[in-house]
Parts: C-alpha cells; sequence; structure tokens
C-alpha cells in the first residue's frame, strides 16, 4: 500500500510505502499518480490531502476487497459542484454520505485505487492535468465498465460533520459533461445556468463542445483479480417471494423451475391475491403436487404488489431473498450461479440479466446498477427488511426504483450481471398495473410526470436533479404531442407539472 499525501489536490508532499518515504521525480499530483502507478502496479495507492484533519482507518484491505474497486469520502471538498444534477438523475449523482454508497463522484480529500486498475484508462485520460478531473473521470468511465466506485466512510475514523465545497470551475463542469454525456446535456446544463444560476456561461458551453468525447469508450478489466470467496457468516438460505393475481399456470411454471434447482430455495412464499371476496385459491397444484421446499401460501383480497411483497417478507427467515415474478422462467442453475456471483463479487444484491424471449443481452458487463428489479432480484435479507415496498407507489410505478434507493441508503450496492439470466414472459393476463390512474383519471388534464414519479423526484432528487429532471422531460415529451406552438406546450406542461405535484402530495 501507498500512500499519496498532496496539498489542495496540487502539489505532492509525501510519498509513503511500508513506512518510508520513496523518491518522486514531479510534484505535480497528476504527473506523481501516473509514475507512481507505474513503479508499482501491484500496490493499492492511498490518496490523502495533508489539509484534511482526519485518521485513516488502520485496515483499509477491507474496503479494497478486490482489484475493481475505487473508492473515496468528501470530507471537506468534492470535485463537481451539484449543478451536475442538471443532467443527470441517476442515484450514483446524489449519494448519502453517511453510509458506503455507490458513486463515480470522487473526491481529493481521501480516497484509493490498485495502481494496475487506474493504468487500464491512462490511455484516455493521460493528458488530465487536474487529479480532481481525473479521479472522476475514472470513476464515470469506469463504473460503466465493472468498476465499482463507492463512496466509504470507513476510510477515515471518526470526523466531524462534514461540510462540501466544490472544486472544479463551470468550464471543467461543462468540459466534464462534454467527454462523459451525450453532447445534447450540454444545452440542457447552459439552459438550466441561465435559468436557475443567473448566468450565461457561453464561453465554457462553445470550448467544451469540440471536447473529445469518453462516452462509449470500452475499457477491458476481466483480467483484474477478482477472487472467490464465501461472505463470513452467511448459510446460503434463499427464500422466494412471488406476489401473483390471475396467473396460475405461469407461476406453476415458476414452481417447476424451482423444483429444478441445483441449489433448492428454503422456502416460497407466495402472496395471491384475488379482490372477489367469494373467490377460492387457483393455485390447487402447491397442495396437489410434492415440493422439495417449503410453501407459505396467502391467499387474500386486497390487490397490490407493494402491499403483498411487504407480507411475504414478514415471513423471511433466509439469509438472502429472492424477488421473483409470477411469470418469469430460469435455468435449474440460476440460484447456484447467483450465490456464487454475489460471494465472488462480494456484494448484497445482484440484479438478474432478466430478457424476454427472442431478445438479446443489452449490457453486456457487470456493473453498478442505477435500479432495482423488484422481480428479478436476490438480496441479502438483513438489508432487504430494513426497507419497505412504499404502498404509495401501490398501482403505480417506481415502488422498485424506491426500495433500490431504499437499500442503497443502508448501505447496499445493487449490482447488474449479464450471466445470471432469466427469461420475462410478459403474461398478457393478470398483474398489477391495472389500477394505474384510478387516484387521478377524475382530472381533465393529465399530470405529468405521473404523479407516483414526481412523489419519487421530490423525496429523493436534489433541488438541481429536479429542475434538471423537468426540463429534460419538456424537452423530450415535445416531439410526442400535438401542441407545436412552443409557448403554449409550455403553458400546457407548467399546468400539468403543477397538477402532478398535487396529486403527488396526496399519496400517503
Amino acid at each position: 500500500m501507498i500512500y499519496l499525501n498532496h496539498y489542495n489536490s496540487a502539489e505532492v508532499k509525501s510519498v509513503i510505502k511500508d513506512g518510508e518515504q520513496i523518491q518522486f521525480s514531479h510534484s505535480n499530483l497528476v504527473i506523481c499518480f501516473w509514475e507512481i502507478c507505474e513503479r508499482y502496479p501491484e500496490e493499492l495507492i492511498i490518496w490523502k490531502d495533508e489539509e484534511i484533519n482526519a485518521d485513516l482507518n488502520d485496515d483499509l484491505n477491507d474496503i479494497f476487497k478486490h482489484d475493481c474497486i475505487m473508492a473515496s469520502y468528501h470530507i471537506e471538498s468534492k470535485f463537481l459542484p451539484d449543478s451536475i444534477g442538471y443532467i443527470d438523475q441517476f442515484p450514483f449523482v446524489n449519494p448519502a454520505y453517511e453510509v458506503k454508497y455507490p458513486t463515480w463522484r470522487m473526491s481529493t480529500d481521501v480516497g484509493g485505487i490498485k495502481a494496475k486498475t487506474a493504468l487500464k484508462f491512462k490511455w484516455i485520460f493521460q493528458n488530465i492535468e487536474d487529479f480532481g478531473y481525473l479521479i472522476n473521470s475514472i470513476g464515470k468511465l469506469g463504473q460503466q465498465n465493472s468498476l465499482f466506485c463507492y463512496n466509504e466512510p470507513d476510510l477515515v475514523k471518526a470526523n466531524s460533520q462534514p461540510t462540501y465545497q466544490s472544486k472544479a470551475s463551470i468550464s471543467q463542469l461543462f468540459n466534464f459533461v462534454a467527454q462523459h454525456y451525450k453532447k445534447e446535456w450540454l444545452f440542457v446544463l447552459l439552459f438550466c445556468y441561465i435559468k436557475y444560476e443567473k448566468q450565461l456561461p457561453l464561453w465554457s458551453f462553445i470550448k467544451s463542445y469540440f471536447k473529445r468525447s469518453c462516452f462509449h469508450k470500452e475499457i477491458d478489466l476481466s483480467d483484474l483479480k477478482v477472487p472467490l470467496k464465501k461472505t463470513k457468516g452467511l448459510r446460503n438460505t434463499v427464500d422466494v417471494i412471488i406476489p401473483t393475481i390471475g396467473r396460475p399456470e405461469y407461476l406453476r411454471k415458476v414452481l417447476i423451475d424451482l423444483k429444478a434447482q441445483t441449489h433448492f430455495p428454503s422456502k416460497l412464499i407466495i402472496v395471491e391475491q384475488n379482490p372477489d371476496l367469494s373467490s377460492k385459491t387457483q393455485l390447487d397444484f402447491i397442495d396437489n403436487e410434492v415440493w422439495p421446499f417449503e410453501i407459505v401460501h396467502h391467499f387474500i383480497h386486497k390487490t397490490g404488489a407493494c402491499n403483498a411483497r411487504n407480507l411475504a417478507m414478514q415471513s423471511i427467515t433466509g439469509d438472502w431473498m429472492f424477488f421473483a415474478d409470477d411469470d418469469i422462467r430460469f435455468a435449474e442453475n440460476i440460484i447456484e450461479k447467483a450465490l456464487e456471483e454475489l460471494h465472488h463479487l462480494d456484494i448484497c444484491a445482484l440484479n438478474l440479466n432478466c430478457i424476454q424471449p427472442g431478445e438479446n443481452t443489452f449490457f453486456e458487463k457487470i456493473k453498478q446498477w442505477a435500479a432495482f428489479g423488484s422481480g428479478t432480484s436476490i438480496v441479502r435479507s438483513s438489508y432487504a427488511l430494513k426497507c419497505r415496498f412504499s404502498e404509495a407507489l401501490e398501482f403505480g410505478f417506481g415502488e422498485d426504483i424506491d426500495f433500490g434507493l431504499q437499500l442503497r441508503s443502508h448501505g447496499c450496492d445493487i449490482v447488474y450481471h449479464p450471466e445470471v439470466k432469466i427469461t420475462h414472459l410478459k403474461a398478457g393476463s393478470g398483474g398489477f398495473r391495472n389500477t394505474l390512474k384510478d387516484r387521478w383519471d377524475n382530472s381533465k388534464l393529465e399530470p405529468k410526470p405521473s404523479p407516483t414519479m414526481m412523489w419519487l423526484a421530490k423525496k429523493y432528487y436534489s433541488t438541481e436533479m429536479r429542475r434538471g429532471y423537468k426540463v429534460s422531460l419538456f424537452l423530450k415529451f415535445y416531439k410526442k404531442q400535438k401542441i407545436k406552438n412552443p409557448i403554449k406546450y409550455i403553458e400546457m406542461m407548467r399546468d400539468r407539472w403543477a397538477l402532478s405535484e398535487k396529486l403527488s402530495s396526496n399519496l400517503p
């Protein structure tokens, strides 16, 4: 492990290895960083601003458990301003700094990466002169190429309440957006600066537009070491929960797939729903056939996937929870393979690759996932049981987004794996979305966005993210509707936005 101590992200003060100072040829932090990486590719490089009043924790190897991890902690500064939220509303942009949280937003205060991992990015970023810009670029591109990037409070011992100041200039922000996003987002960023910041950074906009893009660059990290291990204290017991309504034939096929598993679930919890108070169960096969696992069958007359999953979670006793849909199919080794990868990557939530019949895999690499599949994920129960599906989002869309954000707020990362696949049959009948608009159908004006999406934005987005979401929504929806007069369109969208805000406030 090598400690790279710097002053204000610019000047190297010392480089320490095994308790002794080592020589370096240049005091510039970026130049020295690349030099040390080249000389010691097998070492973990830890950077720290010597002006920061915080002590490093003793064993940082517990954080950097494999070579595909990059982590930092914001104590006094974060490089990019929160105005990055104008053009990016993914969870990674707005981390909860008090817990381990997936984010590419790296801080120069304290952080680390394996030297040979950083070198994978040198051919793209070797001309970057600012260290903050460099580590954020590595994080942003790396996260799309199987690098796990975290805000990690455990890098330091207990410290005072953090205070964050942005170090990047407006010009650097525009350059970063130009290099790491589609160029069209520069126009959104410029508009938001004019409207909300009361600034006109025209020169920054023009210069950035001609910056070389890194948006689609591929980085191969497949040769880096990710040791196979078993997570301590876990028994590999898996409980499966399935809410279902009106799909007995599909559900039986799911049970047949579970019966064929090389690693049986310990328990299957089915919540069958039928709003007809005089109805009887359609799932006779539960009792009429033999199954190699315990089945807990709830038959209720209250509909809704959120309520059903919350009810099912009350019966969880296994170490892992498989959130499954009632219309999926999977291979006989899906549970075994998923558990192997959960331990292999040392993660607590795996989002399976869910494809429809005839579809091909779209994302080919393991990556930190911005979403959460409420019917396609396996999660460590100790984290999942700290969360609930919000019934404010019942019959709408977004309950899976909300649950995923709850998981992250408890320090649980969600990782997508392309090789752990299930097939989603998309059953044409049954399901839970039938009453989506019931709560606002009486309005002559349709809310935009949906009140459930507005509820999520108000709960989880920063001010900048909400504003950026509004601007991008107005722009994207313009070509999908009939009003082509821009003034009338804006007036109409303002009314629909206001209605959505009002209706979202009435959600429980």
